[in-house]
């Protein structure tokens, strides 16, 4: 969701000079998420941030939308290819919690579609995905093993 988010909707339309911000490019997911957490809200047409993991969790994103934005920002600011910079410690914290080591986050967010070309997740996810729909084989397994597996 952050590769999407970052790489095709944010950073295309603002090298494009289509947009100036992320909250200003039009027609992305984005842009609905940085408006509603404006006003405190979520956005109904996408699934929300509940937080934390626990127990009864309702369906949703397992982290903050504060959380999420920040990330996003950071990694912009990480692989811009006119000035690097380096990730803020509330980034680092996020990326702690979900056991993904920065180097894999920079390298899964610069390079997601040379790594991966099928279904994308952890490999117990991929193996749910897979028997749904009665595949034998699942494709992109060592990579999904490699950079998406807890450490």
């Amino acid at each position: 969701m952050a590769y999407v988010d970052h790489s095709l909707l944010i950073d295309r339309p603002i090298r494009a000079k289509m947009a100036a911000t992320p909250e200003t490019s039009d027609f992305t997911s984005i842009k609905l998420r940085i408006k509603a957490a404006i006003q405190g809200e979520q956005p109904n047409t996408l699934l929300p941030f509940v937080g934390n993991e626990h127990k009864a969790m309702p369906k949703g994103l397992m982290f903050s939308a504060k959380d999420y934005l920040q990330l996003v920002d950071d990694t912009g600011r990480i692989v811009r290819a006119d000035k690097r910079g380096s990730m803020s410690q509330e980034s680092a914290n996020i990326l702690n919690r979900l056991n993904i080591p920065q180097e894999n986050w920079i390298k899964l967010t610069t390079e997601f579609t040379k790594i991966f070309k099928g279904p994308v997740g952890n490999t117990q996810e991929l193996t749910v995905y897979c028997e749904h729909l009665e595949r034998k084989r699942r494709q992109g397994a060592a990579n999904c093993h490699r950079w998406l597996d807890s450490a």
